[in-house]
């Protein structure tokens, strides 16, 4: 059975500090263009495709607003 991986990230408390964005090892995110209600552009799955379910990104997520999950393929 495959898996691949998939985040999902509280849009309005993340606050843009890219860090998930440095540690993501297969460059699955990015930060929006868009800002959120307090102005800051948040972490999103820019290449979902690439998501390998690490968890990486929520390990060193400072603000702890990233979930990942495992989804069979």
């Amino acid at each position: 059975m495959a898996f691949k991986g998939a985040i999902v990230v509280d849009n309005e408390k993340c606050k843009g500090c890219g860090v998930c964005v440095a540690n993501c090892p297969t460059g699955t995110l990015a930060l929006a263009k868009h800002v959120n209600s307090r102005g800051y552009n948040y972490a999103y799955m820019a290449e979902p495709d690439k998501c390998i379910g690490c968890t990486n990104c929520a390990t060193v997520c400072p603000d702890d607003v990233i979930t990942v999950y495992k989804v069979k393929i």
